[in-house]
């Protein structure tokens, strides 16, 4: 890779390390915290090889793109381990994360209720502060899908959050 390369990819990391260190964090569970740093890393070596492929004007939402995979990534392998492990030990079960997170249980329920895919999508926008342009890079859909499964997954959850209200 050439200087300028390196250059590009240094600036990278100093100015969005810290929001793809965020959006992991904020996503870790089942990981552990200690799993945190290593996640970063990986994607930052993604970003290292694919250089070429972040788009200039899209770098942070890419960039929480490749972190979104590199996590699903993890996930899966924690699920093989978990799988194996309890297979071999007794599982005890312990509050999610989304119970010592949500301090509301209307809010958490209604997020409950919604499907993996409709939760993603609101986190970024909510947590993370995506709008539609971004999310359609971090998914990887157009700008225009990105806004009708934002919509679609806030009605949605409106919906699941009265029902919670309900009860």
């Amino acid at each position: 890779m050439g200087s300028s390369e390196e250059d590009r990819f240094r600036r990278l990391v100093r100015e969005n390390s810290t929001e793809v260190a965020t959006y992991l964090r904020r996503r870790l569970h089942p990981l552990s915290s200690a799993d945190l740093d290593d996640l970063v890393e990986e994607t930052m070596l993604v970003v290292w090889r694919r250089i070429d492929a972040v788009p200039p004007d899209a770098e942070l939402p890419w960039m929480i793109g490749v972190a979104r995979n590199v996590l699903r990534n993890a996930r899966r392998n924690q699920n093989r381990r978990t799988i194996f492990e309890s297979s071999l030990v007794p599982h005890s079960s312990g509050p999610s994360a989304e119970d010592q997170v949500i301090a509301d249980t209307s809010v958490r329920d209604a997020l409950l209720a919604l499907n993996d895919d409709d939760r993603e999508i609101l986190m970024l926008n909510a947590w993370d502060g995506l709008d539609t342009t971004a999310l359609g890079v971090a998914l990887a859909i157009t700008t225009n899908a990105a806004a009708v499964r934002l919509s679609r997954a806030q009605a949605r959850f409106r919906t699941s959050f009265a029902a919670a209200e309900v009860h």
